[in-house]
């Protein structure tokens, strides 16, 4: 094997912190300001700048293939903030000539004629989280748009010139029947996005519906809203991807995918999480995780502070990498040549044989000696194929 392997593709996180409200499904580093509430657009700018010039050696010269700006809500912020942050990256970092660069929206904090101004900024792609266009559900999940807002929302974003549009749609939510949750899919179809995330409302630790959890579908419900869902959005010509994103041709979200290979990422912003990988004098690759300050007010200090914005940072274990990498290539349905397990982690994959060939004989991987790829069954069963195929600690592989 190469002693020196080259560095992966490069990619930005960025995070707004702030939201209108925070919703009780939510477990990011979001936090409510209520409507109209000024925000220190200028400071935070500036944080940003200085974070990214922090962040700058990690580049080691590789050219950023993707930008994705998420929150809390960033569309609170006004176009000149991004055209201000896009000018200051195109000033420090070598950019891909056709570099994706997404920006998430919230349907109901939307001034007209905002999203021509984020068109012009840069931001060439733009993620709508709708979650659903039935208002009861909408209430249940404590958004603050509706469905009319979200077909808006699409609308101002087609004049504004925008031609590359995720929808976040979720099923599962608390009272859905598949008939309710199929509805959801034909109204996000209907406006023809290019990219769909279509996920399972889930019960997160620290969010007020695992506190106090709303009544949601019984199992049997929710896999014959995914069996149907599945049937509904292949046939419109959205081809899944990833466990949770469709698709149609040469519309797959180039940052996620970087995440699901493995590539690495700056993350700038309160709370942001990065992973960069570095080559040793000796060839060896290392792997750190970083994350940012998380309080929005203790972030903006920071910026005074010597020791910059990290508030912390840790090596991944050699013996956690072939499970890190899985955990991220396995979702992909097409999965990974088994080349690239090498590459990633630095094991042979002889040394993964007769995990494979379990994970094989119980129907959870395709049967392709050439390929890390879960079947239909594997991806349903995505943690007992994980378990299946982690190399313990101690390495016996």
């Amino acid at each position: 094997m190469d002693a020196s392997p080259a560095l992966p593709p490069l990619a930005l996180y960025v995070h707004v912190p702030w939201c209108v409200r925070k919703c009780p499904y939510c477990d990011f580093n979001s936090h409510g300001v209520g409507r109209g509430a000024a925000l220190p657009e200028d400071e935070y700018l500036a944080a940003l700048i200085a974070d990214l010039d922090g962040d700058l050696p990690l580049a080691a010269g590789r050219p950023l293939a993707s930008v994705f700006i998420g929150g809390g809500t960033p569309s609170l912020m006004s176009a000149g903030f991004y055209a201000g942050l896009l000018e200051a990256l195109a000033d420090r970092l070598p950019l891909a000539r056709n570099i994706e660069i997404t920006l998430e929206a919230n349907p109901g904090t939307l001034e007209r004629g905002r999203f021509a101004g984020y068109r012009s900024a840069g931001i060439n792609r733009l993620s709508l989280g709708v979650q659903s266009f039935h208002d009861e559900q909408l209430d249940a999940l404590g958004r603050i748009h509706s469905g009319a807002d979200a077909v808006a929302a699409v609308d101002e974003a087609r004049r504004a010139g925008f031609d590359n549009l995720n929808l976040d749609l979720m099923h599962g939510l608390p009272g859905q029947t598949p008939a309710l949750a199929l509805a959801d899919l034909e109204a996000a179809l209907a406006l023809s996005p290019e990219h769909l995330s279509w996920y399972q409302l889930t019960l997160e630790p620290n969010t007020e519906f695992h506190s106090h959890p709303p009544p949601l579908p019984e199992e049997e419900v929710l896999w014959d809203i995914q069996d149907l869902g599945h049937e509904r959005l292949e046939a419109a010509g959205l081809v899944r991807y990833e466990i949770s994103a469709y698709a149609r041709g040469g519309r797959r979200s180039r940052h996620n995918l970087n995440y699901w290979r493995f590539g690495d990422y700056l993350g700038i912003g309160a709370g942001a999480h990065g992973k960069l990988s570095r080559r040793g004098a000796d060839g060896a690759m290392a792997i750190e995780r970083r994350w940012k300050s998380r309080q929005p007010d203790a972030y903006l200090r920071r910026r005074e502070d010597p020791r910059g914005f990290v508030a912390g940072r840790s090596l991944i274990d050699e013996a956690e990498l072939p499970l890190e990498f899985a955990m991220n290539a396995l979702r992909l349905v097409d999965g990974v040549p088994l080349s690239t397990w090498s590459h990633c982690t630095g094991r042979e994959p002889s040394r993964l044989e007769q995990r494979l060939a379990a994970a094989r004989k119980k129907g959870l991987l395709v049967e392709d000696a050439g390929r890390l790829q879960a079947s239909p069954r594997g991806l349903l069963f995505l943690n007992e194929l994980l378990a299946l195929i982690s190399v313990d600690r101690g390495c016996q592989g």
